[in-house]
């Protein structure tokens, strides 16, 4: 059984249906096309391949627990729905109920674990596929990635890149999971350790020019999931009198002089900014509902 949606719900759908001990999916708890307001992309994957599917919203209510049991689920796996489950739904599989967080745990517990430490200043990142219990991202640890973060990615790149070395985590818990249940990892999670963040931006989504030019860019590019809507939509901030998202920018490494929020030069390619302590020289702006060069949203 898997709960899923997005693109990573879609990989992992795949991931299952290659498996050389292909596991069968007794149904595919997602939302359809009248519950989404995206495209509900796993709904459709899973309707062409001939799976079942069940409303996303069942796993809150216990009365999903009795089906499970009663078609005999060895494994539940969550993989980014974000409804919270019943805690006799998380009882009922008979070995037990997984989730892939697109993050290292303890440590980015919570939402959009991506876009954080894109804005934290991470230099590395990872994946967690975690035993579930009744709290949020708290349960025993089966199986961990990480991988390594650069000065260019964007919160959509770390997304992407969560989800290629998440699927292989899904594949080796089926194979644990086929030859020895009992040999499933159990690393309990460091509480010392945990920080949990909530789905909405640093400082409300406001950018202020006053902070150092490479926190700005940072908050920039965390909040960078085109073309795809951005979780944390695009950062707010005053240029030239107007309120505008600032959708690409980047450091020029040129101190400023100006006061912060100063547009030092306006041109085709782009406004210079000054920030607290550098240029940034931002290129693409978010304004009324769409993309626009600063040359044509600021006039």
């Amino acid at each position: 059984m898997i709960a899923a949606e997005e693109s990573a719900g879609v990989q992992a759908v795949r991931g299952l249906l290659a498996h050389p001990d292909r596991p069968e999916i007794v149904a595919v708890l997602t939302t359809a096309g009248g519950d989404v307001l995206g495209r509900p992309i796993v709904y459709e994957v899973a309707v062409a391949l001939g799976l079942e599917t069940w409303p996303a919203g069942s796993v809150r209510s216990a009365e999903l627990a009795e089906r499970l049991r009663a078609a005999q689920v060895d494994l539940l796996l969550n993989v980014h729905s974000l409804f919270l489950i019943h805690p006799e739904v998380l009882e009922a599989p008979r070995i037990g109920s997984f989730n892939l967080h697109p993050g290292p745990l303890p440590e980015y517990a919570g939402l959009n674990a991506p876009s954080w430490a894109i804005y934290n200043g991470e230099r590395s990142h990872g994946v967690t596929l975690h035993w579930m219990d009744a709290g949020i991202d708290t349960g025993p640890i089966a199986y961990e990635r990480s991988f390594g973060l650069t000065d260019g990615d964007t919160g959509l790149a770390v997304s992407g890149r969560c989800v290629r070395h998440g699927v292989p985590l899904v594949s080796k818990l089926v194979g644990g999971a086929t030859v020895d249940p009992a040999g499933i990892p159990r690393i309990s999670q460091d509480p010392a350790r945990r920080r949990y963040f909530g789905p909405g931006p640093p400082s409300d989504g406001r950018l202020e020019w006053s902070r150092p030019a490479l926190e700005i860019v940072r908050f920039v590019r965390a909040a960078d999931y085109a073309p795809f809507p951005s979780p944390w939509g695009h950062p707010q901030a005053e240029l030239c009198g107007r309120r505008v998202g600032i959708a690409r920018a980047k450091s020029t490494g040129t101190p400023a002089t100006e006061p912060p929020g100063t547009v030092h030069e306006l041109t085709e390619s782009g406004a210079v900014v000054a920030t607290g302590d550098e240029l940034v020289t931002v290129d693409r702006l978010w304004i009324d509902g769409r993309y626009l060069r600063p040359a044509d949203g600021l006039g």
